[in-house]
C-alpha cells in the first residue's frame, strides 16, 4: 500500500484486518427465507448499483452466499481495477450478496464511512491490482484486503471527514431519486399513450388489424422493423494493446451505471486511431447507448460532458432516423417489449449476448406523426431535467473525488 510522506499528527498505522471483520456472515441451516434478494458482481460500479434481482433460494447461483448489514461495505474481489464497491444501507433481511465480494465490516476503532472512503481511493484500488493474481480474471484474497495498511486518525477525526464526504453522497442520492422520479413519469406516460393506447384523442381513434403479433393498433399507425425508426452501429472490437494512457475515451459495458456513463473510470486510445480507423464509431451528444452481452439492456444517454467517446464492443448506439424522435426512443429501448425482446432472442449460454441480427428482427408500433411529436414535446423535457441531475452528480463526484485522498490521507485535517 502506497505510504504518505509522513504520518500525520495523532494518527496511527495499522493492519486493515486490525480494524475490521471481514467475510463475518454466510447463510447456514438457520437461514430462514426461501426468496431473496441477490446482488452480483456485475450490478456493482463505483458506489452504485442496480435493484437485487428476487430469486427463489433453490434456484440462486452457489455463489449467492454472503449475509449482509447496514453499515457494511462490499468490495469486488475480481478484477479489482474496475472498482466495484458499494457502501451498504439497510438491507433487507433476505439480501445476499455473491461470493464474489468481500464483506468488510468495521469494528469499533474504525467509523464505517471511514472504512467505505478508504476502500473507495484510488490508491487502495491500486494496490489490489499490483497483487491480484490470475491472468484471465485477476482477484484478490481476504489475505490481500486485510493485509492493507490504513493510517487511522482518532474516531472523532474519522467521523469528521465522513461527514464532509459523506454530504457530497448525500446530494448525488438525492439527485439520483429525482431522477428516479422523472423516470418513472416518463415510463408511465409512455405506457398510457403507447400500450393501452389512452393518447390525447384516442377517443375518436378507430383501431384496426396490425396482422402482426401486435394486434389491434390505432388508425394511421405503422408496425415497423426497427431499423426502419432507429440508426444503431454496433462498436468496433477494441484490444487491450491498443490502450494509451491518454487519447480519446472509449465506453465498455461498466461504465454504464444507473443509466448513466462512468466516464471516469474509462481507458483510452490515441487520438490518432479516434479520429482515423475509428471516426466511425465517434459518439455524439443525445445518443443512447445499449449493453449487449452480460447484464443485457443496460443503458445510458450521451451527455456533452461524456464527450469526445468512442464506441466500443458489447455496446450499441442508437439514433432516431428522423433526428428528433429521441424521447420517443429512450423509452422504447427501457420499455418492457424491447427488454423482454433482447433476453428471449440473445444467444450463448455463458455469457448471453445480442446483436444487429437480433435488431433486425424487431418490430415495433410507432404512431401518427401528430401523436409522435406530441410525446416528445411534453417527454423531452423530462429527459432534460435528467441530463441535467446527471451533470451535476457527475461534478459532485469529481469534487468529491479530489477531496477524498487529501483527507483519508490526512493532507488535509479537520
Amino acid at each position: 500500500m502506497p505510504k504518505t510522506k509522513s504520518q500525520p499528527e495523532n494518527w496511527r498505522r495499522v493492519r486493515l484486518g486490525e480494524v475490521i471483520f471481514i467475510n463475518p456472515d454466510s447463510i447456514g441451516k438457520d437461514f430462514s427465507f426461501q426468496q431473496i434478494l441477490y446482488t452480483d458482481i456485475s450490478s456493482v460500479g463505483e458506489g452504485t448499483a442496480e435493484d437485487p434481482v428476487e430469486l427463489h433460494l433453490s434456484e440462486a447461483p452457489s455463489r449467492a452466499r454472503r449475509l449482509i448489514k447496514s453499515e457494511d461495505t462490499i468490495l469486488s474481489t475480481v478484477r479489482p481495477n474496475r472498482r466495484s464497491f458499494l457502501y451498504i444501507k439497510n438491507p433487507e433481511k433476505n439480501r445476499l450478496v455473491s461470493t464474489g465480494f468481500a464483506v468488510l465490516r468495521a469494528s469499533d476503532q474504525i467509523d464505517s464511512r471511514f472504512l467505505y472512503y478508504f476502500i473507495s481511493n484510488q490508491s487502495f484500488t491500486d494496490y489490489l491490482s499490483l497483487h491480484a493474481k490470475g491472468a484471465t480474471y485477476p482477484a484478490v484474497d481476504a489475505d490481500i484486503i486485510t493485509g492493507a495498511d490504513i493510517s487511522l486518525p482518532e474516531l472523532n477525526e474519522q467521523k469528521k471527514i465522513s461527514y464532509v464526504l459523506s454530504t457530497y453522497d448525500n446530494l448525488i442520492e438525492n439527485n439520483t431519486k429525482r431522477i428516479k422520479i422523472l423516470e418513472k413519469m416518463a415510463q408511465a406516460m409512455y405506457k398510457e399513450w403507447f400500450v393501452y393506447f389512452r393518447f390525447p384523442g384516442h377517443e375518436k381513434v378507430k383501431m384496426v388489424d396490425s396482422k402482426t403479433d401486435l394486434g389491434e393498433i390505432p388508425e394511421g399507425w405503422e408496425v415497423k422493423k426497427l431499423p426502419e425508426v432507429f440508426d444503431f452501429l454496433e462498436g468496433p472490437g477494441i484490444r487491450n494493446w491498443q490502450y494509451t494512457p491518454t487519447g480519446c475515451p472509449f465506453i465498455n459495458i461498466r461504465l454504464i451505471q444507473n443509466n448513466d456513463i462512468n466516464i471516469n473510470s474509462a481507458n483510452f486510445i490515441s487520438e490518432e486511431e479516434a479520429n482515423g480507423k475509428y471516426k466511425h464509431f465517434q459518439l455524439q451528444e443525445r445518443d443512447m447507448v445499449v449493453s449487449t452481452s452480460g447484464t443485457l439492456g443496460r443503458s445510458a444517454i450521451v451527455r456533452k460532458e461524456h464527450l469526445p467517446l468512442i464506441l466500443n464492443t458489447s455496446v450499441i448506439r442508437f439514433r432516431p432516423i428522423d433526428g428528433r424522435s429521441y424521447a420517443f426512443m429512450y423509452q422504447f429501448l427501457n420499455a418492457d417489449y424491447f427488454q423482454n425482446k433482447i433476453l428471449s432472442m440473445a444467444s450463448g449460454s455463458a455469457q448471453p449476448n445480442f446483436g444487429p441480427m437480433h435488431l433486425k428482427q424487431i418490430e415495433l408500433l410507432v404512431p401518427s406523426r401528430n401523436v409522435l411529436n406530441a410525446f416528445n414535446n411534453l417527454v423531452g423535457p423530462i429527459y432534460g431535467g435528467m441530463i441535467v441531475y446527471f451533470a451535476e452528480n457527475q461534478r459532485l463526484r469529481q469534487a468529491r473525488d479530489l477531496l477524498l485522498p487529501k483527507l483519508v490521507g490526512g493532507e488535509i485535517r479537520i
